[in-house]
């Protein structure tokens, strides 16, 4: 079989390259499904792009080579493909848009866009061998037990990264990358709840707080979640991007700033209350005896008995809570993974190889990671575009 492009992976990237590309393209996967992340992504509805999406919200070891393709294809122009495919959707906290149905909703978009754009895809087809003959790729794929041969002038790599396993991620782009002469930045698990030992947190479980949450000299205002094996919610996913093994983290408890100012008004009124009473007024009754232990503090003494430079040092102490985590939950449950193909390689506008003419790195797999909140879906729509509009002028 004789294609112009061969896109490995059909999740957001491979498909959204498919979907604006021209000229023959085939899109191979494992899985029995196509877009099985999105599927899953949101709690089933996918948190499709996000309003703020910009150069900023994303890491990379070249934090400029983000810029060109988020400006070129942004969240404006796929909410306008979400709105000409009737697909409603809403702004749910931060900027981040999901759909108000289901993520299917997006799957089933991008794939009668790739039919628009006479794109055939396999499913459940691997990859068994792959070279470059001087002029073209030359693959052999798997597909029903049976060996396909395939030639083309493209190959786009859009199989991810590590993150989520048992989904069948692997990393294979990795591979393929250093095959034809790219390096790597270290890879590891992003967007990733921490684990404490001895289920330091266990009685706390399901409880959530809103918190401001810092790490590596970057802080998130949002939710922290209490776990059987340690914290989560958006606020730790956030920062688990930034945090260095064997580093803390730092929470504050009261990120509004307004807990001295009530604790001085009720020391005033009814001055014969105890501490803890007040702080269950302010944080979570379960959170507060055990704030007591971690941060050695009494709590049963009466607020009359505070002076202003007790209270200060108690507020400080629930501002400034050090933890630091034993590790993170890995691969395992990580949205994403950090680090990939180094983006030195890859041409910023087109995603294209410096090293192998007609080979493209997207989405997931070269080193840039979005924040939580839509932001890794969007760099997976901007460099599938790149890529495609790359592809798509030489056709």
């Amino acid at each position: 079989m004789d294609v112009d492009t061969l896109i490995l992976g059909a999740g957001a990237a491979g498909m959204m390259c498919a979907a604006r590309g021209k000229g023959r393209s085939l899109v191979i996967d494992h899985a029995r499904a196509p877009g099985e992340k999105i599927r899953i992504s949101g709690g089933g509805r996918c948190n499709f792009t996000n309003m703020h999406a910009a150069p900023e919200n994303f890491l990379s070891q070249n934090p400029h080579f983000c810029k060109s393709a988020l400006s070129r294809y942004t969240q404006w122009d796929f909410i306008a493909l979400v709105d000409q495919h009737r697909i409603a959707w809403h702004e749910k906290t931060l900027g981040q848009l999901f759909c108000d149905t289901s993520a299917k909703d997006i799957i089933t978009m991008l794939r009668a866009e790739m039919t628009r754009a006479g794109a055939a895809l396999w499913l459940q087809t691997s990859l068994k061998d792959l070279s470059h003959d001087g002029t073209h790729f030359q693959a052999t794929l798997e597909k029903e037990g049976a060996q396909r041969p395939v030639t083309a002038r493209h190959l786009v790599l859009a199989t991810g990264g590590k993150s989520i396993p048992k989904m069948g991620a692997t990393g294979l782009a990795y591979d393929i990358a250093q095959q034809f002469g790219h390096t790597l930045t270290p890879t590891r698990a992003g967007l990733v709840p921490f684990t404490f030992p001895e289920g330091r947190f266990a009685a706390l479980s399901g409880l959530s707080v809103p918190v401001r949450a810092s790490a590596g000299g970057t802080e998130f205002e949002e939710n922290l979640l209490f776990t059987h094996r340690g914290l989560s919610g958006p606020a730790m996913l956030q920062i688990s991007s930034y945090w260095q093994e064997g580093a803390p983290i730092s929470v504050d408890l009261d990120p509004k700033g307004t807990l001295m100012e009530a604790m001085r008004a009720q020391r005033s009124r009814s001055g014969r209350h105890q501490i803890n009473t007040e702080l269950g007024r302010h944080l979570p009754a379960r959170l507060v005896p055990v704030l007591e232990a971690e941060l050695n503090l009494s709590l049963t003494s009466k607020l009359a008995d505070q002076s202003d430079a007790a209270l200060t040092a108690l507020t400080e102490g629930l501002r400034h809570w050090q933890l630091t985590p034993g590790g993170t939950e890995g691969y395992r449950t990580a949205e994403v993974t950090m680090g990939g193909v180094d983006t030195d390689g890859l041409s910023s506008k087109t995603m294209e190889s410096r090293h192998q003419s007609g080979l493209f790195i997207i989405g997931e797999a070269a080193d840039v990671t979005g924040w939580l909140g839509g932001y890794n879906f969007q760099w997976a729509w901007s460099s599938g575009a790149a890529a495609a509009a790359a592809i798509a002028a030489r056709l």
